[in-house]
């Protein structure tokens, strides 16, 4: 495996998203992720099973729209951005607390 592969797991994976019912999905075998917007759900698996070592068994994705917000009285808009749902096989788990 080159650098280059590796570097773009890190690109295609931002980061945890940490909200109530990502955390009710943890119970039931799933972990959510922030994505590269280019992402594409062999990549985004790929990537899980490479930078975490497990197996994964299936990949949901969502594009999030930005919410349109004031700012000091003007109207601006927050970025898109996508979300990964991912299903782990049975008796895989990741540790959100830990890094990667």
């Amino acid at each position: 495996m080159s650098k280059d592969v590796k570097e773009r797991w890190y690109d295609i994976i931002l980061g945890p998203v940490v909200t109530e019912k990502s955390t009710r999905g943890s119970e039931d075998g799933q972990v959510t992720f922030k994505v590269s917007l280019d992402a594409t759900k062999p990549e985004i698996k790929k990537a899980v099973e490479s930078l975490f070592e497990v197996k994964v068994k299936q990949v949901n994705t969502i594009r999030m729209k930005g919410k349109t917000k004031r700012f000091k009285g003007h109207l601006g808009r927050r970025v898109n951005w996508k979300k990964a749902v991912v299903s782990l096989a049975e008796g895989e788990t990741i540790d959100m607390m830990t890094g990667v």
